[in-house]
């Protein structure tokens, strides 16, 4: 998991990559701080941006990303309530972003956001 984002799935499957990330991260306490290996951040709320464009806790959190790595702070730890609310892999069971990509399967949805993803 990264900040808004995760890796590509160069080994395992969508549906191992959604069940780790929704079923057994997703059972932490939302306050639990994620640290990540990457300062992928701005990127990734970009394209969080495209998923959902009228998520408001995306645009908030991409404006202070930039004013963070502006002032060359980091945007690292997130929280899990934070992930939830703006990473577009969290949020493949939300309607609104299953409808953007065909109303699959949460796995499915989670499938089509990491293709278009990896052609950002």
């Amino acid at each position: 998991l990264f900040v808004a984002g995760c890796g590509r799935l160069f080994e395992g499957s969508p549906a191992q990559m959604h069940h780790s990330l929704c079923n057994v991260l997703a059972a932490l306490p939302e306050d639990t701080r994620l640290y990540c290996g990457h300062e992928y951040t701005v990127q990734n709320l970009r394209f969080a941006a495209t998923v959902e464009p009228d998520n408001a806790a995306i645009r908030n959190k991409l404006e202070w990303a930039l004013e963070q790595t502006e002032q060359g702070q980091p945007t690292v730890p997130s929280t899990l309530r934070d992930e939830q609310a703006t990473n577009p892999f969290l949020r493949a069971a939300v309607p609104a972003v299953a409808q953007r990509y065909g109303n699959g399967t949460p796995v499915e949805v989670f499938a089509a956001i990491r293709r278009a993803k990896d052609h950002f």
